[in-house]
């Protein structure tokens, strides 16, 4: 595809790097010479020093004969026209906006083709807020993802000692919960990728990445892990969209504190938040925290827009008491560094938004994409079409489909049937097939084995 991505920052770059290892046709354009020097040097793209929205800049990335706009500036209203410029001039099939402020967000009439034609609106801040709350639900959990609408859901845990499962073959995973289906899809350990087998052994700091129907998830990670007592006591660092966001979606089940340390900030919280407590301060004021009894906090959670302020945060309270920690980053070189010590989770926003974006880009029905691991691998959730002549997927059981390498099936959705994958199990059209993927090189030949041949159409 050929693809123009305006904005080199963090979501732009990262997304530029995921594309690029794929053979797409990549121009990133940016007002910020430096960053696309960068970005050149690095990677085999094309870049265009200019205002992404002007049409001039436009033309000279090649929007004239371009599959794709991603519009992902700091900007919300450069996005906006740049998308508008897109369309009226250049008729650019699929246009993509990141969109930040939820006053534009609410109005869903704006982005239609007669007034702002937006093909896909991305909300890193909605996105990173819906992934650290699935967090919170699901204690032990270091990532939590969505399939089919809620009805699937893949989970990634560390494996402990004491665990019932640890030590032992996967096949006695369905003696030991006999009423409960699910499947291994990956397991990563010192972070190299493992394909599960029947006699595979799961070790102690495992990070196993298991499907399972979603009221079945706690069961089995109590399989894997000592079971976390649900959570009551929520602190986020950072009163920002997204801890604001976070603290309206949490402060009806959990009771929530939120640190702000901009005073105008702090009182427009107070104001509009219903539950939630409001303090004025800063986050890394070990006065402060002992005085709210951080020994007591189940989460602290700090989310501001400044890496090293969230890090340093995070470790004090961890010091002080707080049960576990997760911390926003958005320089993946610190994720890796960080995530594991006295940090249990880091959290990336590129990562987090990566994978909407990516769900447009792939080839055939694709519903979800989710980038993992630091966009090492993928879980992908595809539809399947055609009949046993066109396809070659539907039709076949499990056993008889030529997966690429490292390539799991984990689950098939039938309606409202969640069917947990065995070899036995035969796919059928309109199937939601749930795949995972541990080398991305593979990617393509997935899209391909879910193409429908000739005879279909």
């Amino acid at each position: 595809m050929k693809i123009i991505i305006l904005g080199a920052g963090q979501v732009g770059s990262s997304l530029a790097a995921e594309l690029a290892s794929e053979a797409n046709d990549i121009t990133v354009v940016d007002t910020d010479t430096v960053r696309l020097r960068a970005l050149g040097d690095r990677l085999d793209i094309r870049t265009v020093q200019g205002r992404g929205s002007l049409p001039t800049v436009m033309r000279q990335a090649g929007a004239d004969d371009a599959d794709m706009l991603i519009a992902v500036t700091s900007s919300d209203e450069t996005n906006m026209i740049a998308c508008q410029v897109a369309y009226t001039l250049f008729r650019t099939p699929t246009k993509i906006a990141r969109i930040r402020e939820s006053a534009y967000l609410i109005r869903g009439e704006l982005f239609q083709n007669e007034a702002i034609p937006i093909d896909v609106l991305i909300s890193p801040e909605q996105a990173v807020t819906t992934y650290i709350k699935r967090l919170i639900q699901n204690p032990g959990a270091l990532q939590v993802l969505d399939f089919a609408g809620g009805k699937v859901q893949l989970v990634a845990v560390r494996a402990y000692y004491g665990g019932p499962l640890v030590g032992q073959e996967l096949r006695y995973l369905r003696q030991h919960m006999p009423n409960v289906d699910t499947r291994v899809a990956a397991i990563f350990r010192r972070d190299r990728p493992i394909t599960p087998q029947g006699d595979t052994v799961i070790e102690a700091d495992d990070e196993v990445f298991f499907l399972a129907a979603s009221q079945d998830i706690r069961a089995v990670m109590s399989e894997l892990r000592r079971v976390e007592k649900s959570h009551k006591t929520i602190m986020i660092a950072g009163g920002g969209n997204i801890g604001e966001r976070l603290a309206e979606a949490i402060e009806t089940r959990y009771r929530v504190k939120i640190i702000e340390n901009n005073r105008a900030r702090a009182d427009y919280l107070s104001q509009n938040l219903e539950k939630a407590i409001v303090l004025y301060g800063s986050a890394s004021d070990q006065e402060l925290l002992v005085e709210e009894n951080i020994e007591e906090v189940d989460i602290f959670c700090a989310v501001t827009n400044d890496d090293e302020a969230n890090i340093m945060s995070s470790m004090l309270a961890k010091r002080l008491g707080a049960r576990k920690v997760m911390a926003l980053i958005n320089n993946p070189a610190y994720v890796d560094l960080v995530q594991g010590g006295q940090i249990d989770i880091a959290i990336s926003p590129s990562q987090t938004t990566i994978g909407t974006l990516l769900t447009h880009v792939r080839r055939g029905d694709i519903v979800n994409v989710y980038s993992l691991r630091r966009g090492a691998a993928e879980a992908i959730e595809v539809v399947a079409h055609g009949d046993a002549r066109s396809s070659k997927v539907v039709g076949k059981a499990i056993s008889e489909i030529r997966l690429p390498p490292g390539t799991t099936i984990g689950a098939v959705v039938r309606k409202e049937e969640v069917l947990i994958a065995h070899d036995a199990t035969v796919i059928e059209s309109e199937d939601h097939v749930i795949l995972f993927v541990i080398d991305k090189k593979h990617i393509r030949d997935v899209e391909r084995l879910f193409q429908v041949g000739l005879t279909f159409l």
